[in-house]
């Protein structure tokens, strides 16, 4: 018995050492390939690199989709590392950060519901349910306290499957109504729950390993917001946050924060007497002033000039289409619903629109003669207004309106002319970009989402070839290039430029796309060298994006110092008394002309606050007059933010400055 049991022992040992472990192979971003066990966590990788990776490892992507570190990865894939460095490593501690804020609330406020907490661009928010009690700002304190107390325990964030049944339980007994009309939409197998200490929520992920890692909290402002977006329901309270890695990174954001309000462009709007908005023409409208309407004349010109360089052509549109135009364009199909209300005539059933887009007119445009293969590219530009129905609590300042003018343009042109057209439009954007300081900007490529094709019209060889001529056109520019999946506009694919202003942040100004589909569906055509007809490819560019949106950007990130050739008002004449106000007339009437812009201060005040205010208009150049400067006919030189730079004859500085505004 003794041998067999030693054979059976043997035996068994053999088989469990003829098991194989199942390798995977786990490629990084830069191509490098390693070898793991099957069921390896991201954590356990980085841990296989350094431990002081490991130590900062907040996530990683997984063929493209963001997990939590910890968990195991069953098969061969691309995988990326994320850490504080990278966006979706900070997108995943702000959303994490958005539980700790919860767990906070409900251990001081029992009883409240919870709504959505999703990170966002710069921080995170909670919507969230008080009941009747009573939410302000002043509460900031004690709940930043609360999350400090709450990220030292260093809480694991634990991932769970439940069944949809299980799930409706749990938030029925909390008493959770917010959570449960989320359920409901939801496939049962798909549900998950994160807990981190006290604290369950209804949650997709990813997440941060632990609470440790949040070192630093600062509670933002507090909002209101309809649940789901709906008006017609319970307006929850909304709390925004930002949370941090180490205390000094929040000093420095706040500091950033505090250069922000300076720059606001809604304040120095006001400031510079540029715009001003009145609820008796309606939220979300702008009114251009004086010095704004001559700033937007001079981008208008200057752009003009640049595309009349580059043949195109101006039109000019109204602004309001008949109905069927935009069921042809796919616009009210699509935007129908969201958009502002059809204006009805006396004519009974005739329907139009606010116009919400330029392109459905250009190509009546281009329809209304034959068109040859000799003829394209056909290049048509306008800035056109155009209007776009945005809630009232979406809207701000000059970056989110309802009425808008873009630097639009349409080509028209032959398949084999798209790719050189589309690389000189990347040309036009980085003139203009160059031209106004912006130095830093990335190329966003934009797709559509390939799980998601009902979003888009058009068919897949059309997409294709689309998406095919952006990428090579992008790489034969060496542009710094990300794409991303689903950003694409809904004809089309996009080019989109973020910009980074003088404080880091990003926005989203020039645009460019390739249309295969508008085309079509306007029966766009040309004859072709075989004297058969075909269509033509469309390109939709807009290097500002909008007027109204660029010189919001343009005011924060020069801090309304514009460039002297935009400066609405480039140079004030300061007589010292009312004795020298002829001759500050004949400076002035010496200096004007179409290029350049002045004014008199011709107030009963001192020298001394004429400067002072002159400098907080940020006038660029001041030339004070008074008997010596008469006398001799010259003028006293001062620069904005620089002080005295001397005196020079009334053709001196007219020369400099024309030198200057030249671009």
């Amino acid at each position: 018995m003794d041998d067999i049991n030693s054979k059976n022992d043997s035996t068994q040992y053999a088989v469990q050492n003829t098991q194989c472990v199942t390798m995977i192979n786990i490629t990084f971003p830069d191509g490098a390939v390693r070898q793991y066990e099957q069921g390896v966590s991201a954590h356990q990788i980085a841990l296989s690199i350094s431990e002081g990776l490991a130590r900062n490892v907040l996530a990683a992507e997984v063929d493209g989709r963001v997990i939590d570190s910890n968990r195991p990865i069953e098969s061969d894939a691309i995988v990326k590392l994320l850490t504080w460095s990278d966006l979706e490593g900070k997108a995943t501690f702000w959303h994490s950060s958005a539980h700790l804020l919860a767990e906070a609330l409900e251990a001081l406020y029992p009883g409240i519901q919870f709504g959505i907490g999703p990170a966002v661009e710069t921080g995170f928010y909670y919507d969230v349910d008080f009941g009747d009690r009573e939410f302000s700002s002043d509460d900031f304190k004690q709940i930043e306290d609360k999350i400090l107390e709450l990220a030292k325990s260093k809480s694991e964030y634990v991932r769970q499957a439940v069944s949809k049944a299980d799930a409706i339980t749990y938030f029925t007994e909390k008493g959770d109504d917010y959570k449960l009309d989320l359920i409901k939409d939801l496939k049962d197998g798909s549900i998950t729950f994160y807990t981190q200490g006290n604290f369950t929520d209804l949650c997709r992920g990813p997440h941060i390993p632990n609470t440790g890692f949040i070192k630093a909290v600062k509670l933002m402002n507090v909002a209101g917001a309809y649940w789901r977006g709906d008006e017609s329901r319970k307006q929850l309270t909304r709390i925004y946050g930002v949370t941090f890695p180490k205390q000094s990174e929040l000093a420095d954001y706040l500091k950033m924060l505090e250069e922000a309000k300076k720059r606001d462009h809604r304040k120095l709007g006001k400031e510079l007497e540029l715009f001003t908005f009145s609820e008796k023409v309606g939220m979300g409208l702008p009114l251009w002033l004086p010095k704004g309407a001559a700033l937007r004349e001079k981008l208008i010109d200057f752009l003009q000039r640049a595309q009349a360089k580059s043949g195109y052509e101006q039109v000019a549109t109204p602004h309001i289409g008949h109905k069927n135009l935009y069921i042809t364009s796919g616009h009210y199909e699509k935007y129908g619903a969201d958009s502002f209300q059809p204006i009805k005539t006396p004519q009974e059933g005739e329907e139009f629109f606010l116009k919400p887009m330029n392109c459905p007119h250009h190509c009546e445009i281009y329809k209304s003669k034959p068109r040859s293969y000799k003829d394209l590219p056909v290049r048509y530009a306008e800035f056109g207004t155009v209007y776009r129905y945005e809630q009232s609590g979406e809207l701000h300042g000059l970056t989110r309106v309802r009425g808008f003018t873009q630097d639009d343009a349409h080509l028209f042109c032959r398949p084999d002319q798209v790719k050189e057209e589309f690389k000189k439009v990347i040309d036009l954007v980085l003139y203009v970009f160059n031209a106004l300081g912006f130095e830093n900007y990335t190329a966003q490529i934009s797709l559509r989402d390939p799980k998601n094709k009902a979003k888009y019209i058009g068919s897949d060889e059309n997409w294709r070839l689309a998406e095919s001529a952006i990428m090579e056109a992008a790489e034969e520019k060496n542009l710094s290039t990300v794409v991303e999946l689903g950003e694409a506009a809904f004809y089309g694919p996009k080019l989109d430029f973020m910009v980074k202003d003088a404080l880091g942040r990003k926005w989203q100004l020039g645009t460019i796309q390739v249309d295969y589909n508008l085309p079509e569906r306007f029966e766009l055509e040309y004859t072709g060298n075989d004297n058969l007809k075909h269509r033509p490819v469309m390109i939709h560019r807009a290097p500002f994006g909008s007027l109204e949106r660029f010189i919001a950007v343009l005011i924060e990130h020069c801090a309304g110092e514009f460039p002297l050739w935009l400066t609405p008002e480039q140079f004030i004449v300061l007589p010292i008394s009312e004795k020298y106000e002829d001759y500050a007339k004949k400076v002035l009437e010496s200096i004007n002309n179409t290029d350049i812009r002045g004014l008199i201060d011709s107030r009963d005040e001192k020298i001394g606050r004429k400067i002072r205010d002159a400098e907080v208009k940020k006038i660029p150049y001041m030339l004070v007059v008074g008997e010596k400067e008469m006398n001799d006919g010259i003028v006293s030189v001062r620069k904005h933010g620089q002080g005295d730079v001397g005196s020079m004859t009334i053709e001196e500085f007219s020369d400099q400055l024309i030198k200057e505004i030249t671009v």
